[in-house]
């Protein structure tokens, strides 16, 4: 059985193995934890260079506070137009890509294999290539710097990914559940809609958790298509933090915290869900 077990390999292997998952997971965790505690420290600390050390100052209520404050920076409303961007989006990507994964798995027509192709190989397209022509095409459209061309582009882009990821569990449905839905005469929304959906209800969350976590840190998009605070999302109003003469690292660090807090609250929501979508399909009778 390859890989071996943990438990079977030699005892110098299990020695070297609980010595460096420790520390490669200290190591992974070290970025993470700098930022907590920067957000943390009073803006002398960061004047006299205490980076690593321990703060002298705790300012956690004061850094937070300010970062919500309107007088320094508009965050409600990034943060607000995250969720107006990121919630339809994945919603609308979830269910046309479930869609286009129930017909490309279960129905038989002439291109299936090339059309499902084309949504593999759109995954392997550099996305920064695509942004002259995404702007020009959002711009002819009278659409740039607004929360409806970053929904619209969102929705798009990640349906690709999202058919792909889905078709593939679909496909490891039993056809006869299809086939007897039929039988008892349901169409095929009844069986897309009462059949199919209820058992990659598992595969659905997890998904869902990706294209949250895809969208709502999006930053190369949201500098393409957006220009004024109207429509800028959470993770592009960072830039508002900054002191006009010196960067304010503590109150970029808090601001950076409650950014990406709403993935975390998603993930541990749907904790259960996200693992079992992962392993769905993973065991055969």
């Amino acid at each position: 059985m390859f890989p071996t077990p943990i438990e079977r390999t030699p005892r110098i292997v299990r020695v070297v193995y609980h010595l460096a998952v420790p520390l490669v997971l200290l190591l992974w965790l070290l970025p993470m934890i700098a930022i907590l505690v920067t957000s943390l420290r009073g803006n002398q600390d960061i004047i006299a260079g205490n980076y690593w050390g321990w703060p002298r100052e705790f300012r956690m209520v004061q850094n937070y506070a300010e970062v919500f404050n309107p007088a320094r920076s508009p965050m409600v409303r990034y943060f607000v137009n995250s969720l107006v961007i990121t919630i339809p989006s994945v919603c609308m990507a979830i269910f046309f890509s479930a869609m286009a994964g129930y017909t490309l798995a279960i129905h038989r027509f002439r291109g299936r294999i090339l059309l499902y192709a084309l949504f593999i190989a759109g995954n392997f397209v550099p996305f920064q290539i695509l942004m002259i022509p995404v702007r020009t095409i959002f711009g002819n459209l009278g659409l740039l710097d607004t929360l409806r061309a970053l929904i619209i582009f969102h929705t798009s882009f990640q349906i690709g990914f999202a058919t792909f990821f889905l078709r593939n569990f679909i496909a490891d449905l039993p056809i006869s559940l299809v086939e007897s839905a039929r039988m008892e005469g349901a169409s095929e929304m009844g069986v897309f809609f009462r059949v199919i959906l209820p058992l990659i209800r598992p595969a659905l969350a997890s998904l869902g958790v990706l294209l949250f976590t895809f969208v709502w840190n999006d930053f190369f998009w949201a500098l393409t298509l957006v220009q004024s605070d109207a429509a800028r999302p959470v993770t592009f109003g960072l830039q508002a933090l900054r002191g006009q003469w010196s960067i304010a690292w503590n109150l970029i660090s808090a601001g950076s915290v409650v950014a990406a807090l709403p993935s975390v609250l998603v993930f541990f929501v749907l904790q259960r869900q996200f693992i079992a979508g992962l392993t769905f399909g993973g065991v055969k009778e």
